[in-house]
């Protein structure tokens, strides 16, 4: 191949990557909670606050949901959590039910006994490993959801912390085991992406997602 030949392929590849990076959408594009409610439809007014494209979960507020739903996505974000913390966002969710990507003190709080209540993982489901790349608490932590069809990711500063798909054998048994089990369809809904409000401060930011 020629020399202007790989370089026009270059140039190709990172418009198409450029194109790509550009289809995410900021769900605090403005700074504010215009995209999102409570869980009931109501506005947000209390218990989150958002300051220099923070999102803060300060005072007791109730869950919130973006107004969009979505099926098949990227979401990337940033997460710390407070000393003894427990949060987590969801996703496919119905009401305040969902998949849902964990976030804990994984050190402190009381949750850590079970493997798949811990930082990273698919809560109750799937459990992420205990060499996972996790950062300190009070530290800002890049997190990453994938899914498409039936296949599910979770990641963690860069390295993928949980893989499984639904309806699977192994989605099956662990679905039985879960608290889950009576919600018939559950990890394979449309809906919004929700921000959980487990009575703890929790930190967000640059929450972007892309509809695949």
């Amino acid at each position: 191949m020629k020399l202007y030949q790989i370089l026009f392929s270059i140039l190709i590849i990172g418009n198409l990557h450029a194109a790509k990076l550009g289809k995410m959408k900021d769900l605090f594009a403005k700074d504010d909670f215009s995209q999102w409610t409570k869980v009931n439809g109501e506005k947000v007014d209390k218990g989150w606050s958002i300051e220099n494209g923070t999102t803060y979960r300060h005072a007791k507020g109730g869950d919130i949901i973006t107004k969009e739903k979505f099926k098949d996505f990227e979401l990337t974000f940033e997460w710390k959590i407070s000393k003894a913390g427990n949060s987590g966002i969801k996703y496919r969710a119905r009401g305040n039910l969902g998949l849902e990507y964990q976030v804990l003190d994984d050190q402190k709080h009381r949750d850590n006994k079970n493997p798949t209540h811990r930082a990273g993982s698919l809560y109750e489901l799937v459990a992420a490993p205990d060499s996972k790349p996790l950062r300190p608490v009070g530290e800002w932590n890049k997190g990453r959801i994938f899914v498409k069809g039936n296949q599910i990711e979770h990641w963690l500063n860069g390295e993928k912390v949980v893989e499984i798909t639904w309806g699977s054998e192994d989605w099956k048994k662990q679905f039985q085991k879960s608290k889950y089990k009576k919600h018939k369809g559950f990890g394979n809904w449309e809906g919004p992406i929700l921000l959980q409000d487990h009575n703890d401060p929790v930190w967000f930011r640059n929450l972007k997602i892309q509809k695949l």
